[in-house]
Parts: structure tokens; C-alpha cells; sequence
């Protein structure tokens, strides 16, 4: 299996349970390991036979603005824009994080982690 990864895509978004979540939102990240069979693209060097991950980070982008009080929603959307605009996606882990929650304990992040394999 080949992969695609993009890392650490950094958004401004309004998610959360905490209402002032939704008024002054808060640092997120996604980062993605997408497995497709790329040998094409690699040898044609053409971005028709590969995923365009600039249209990748737009569907993520989409999905970003739309609040949601769980991160856990968050991702399966996300996930699911994914494999529906691309159906050479063969697996898809997706991870997203919530940078510095609104918890009273010292925390990098939180984060969520979506494993898919197309059936």
C-alpha cells in the first residue's frame, strides 16, 4: 500500500460543548494517512492519476466551519467527505485535534483518531 499524508493542517474553528467554544472557537489540527494505489501518478507524473490533496484541504476546510459541539463528529465528517470525493481511497486514518482544550489541566491537545478501510 502507498500513502498520502498530510499533517498538522492548522484551522480557527467554533467547536465544542462550552458555549464561549462557539463564540471565540479555538485551535484545531487534522492530520490525515491516506492509503491508494499512487504507482500511476508516481510514473506518469500527471495529477490526474493522483489525489489532489489541495481538494483534500478544501472538503477539510468545509467540514472545519461547521461547528460541532464533538470532535468526534468533526472527524467522521471529515473522514466521510474524503471517501466519498475519492473512491480509490482504499484506507483513510484521520486524526483531529482540539490544541489546548478549555480543560483546568496543562494538555498539548486532545484528539481523536478514525481508522476506514473500504470494503
Amino acid at each position: 500500500m502507498n500513502y498520502l499524508i498530510l499533517d498538522d493542517l492548522r484551522f480557527h474553528a467554533f467547536h465544542g460543548v462550552i458555549p464561549t467554544e462557539n463564540i471565540v472557537g479555538g485551535e484545531y489540527s487534522v492530520s490525515l494517512k491516506i492509503g491508494y494505489d499512487f504507482s500511476k501518478a508516481a510514473q506518469s507524473d500527471d495529477i490526474n492519476d493522483a489525489i489532489n490533496y489541495a481538494v483534500i484541504c478544501d472538503l477539510i476546510k468545509r467540514e472545519m466551519e461547521q461547528s460541532s459541539k464533538l470532535i468526534e463528529n468533526v472527524a467522521w465528517r471529515v473522514q466521510q467527505a474524503i471517501v466519498e470525493a475519492f473512491p480509490q481511497i482504499r484506507t483513510l486514518e484521520t486524526t483531529v485535534r482540539k490544541i489546548h482544550p478549555p480543560v483546568p489541566y496543562q494538555m498539548a491537545a486532545s484528539a481523536v483518531e478514525l481508522h476506514y478501510e473500504r470494503g
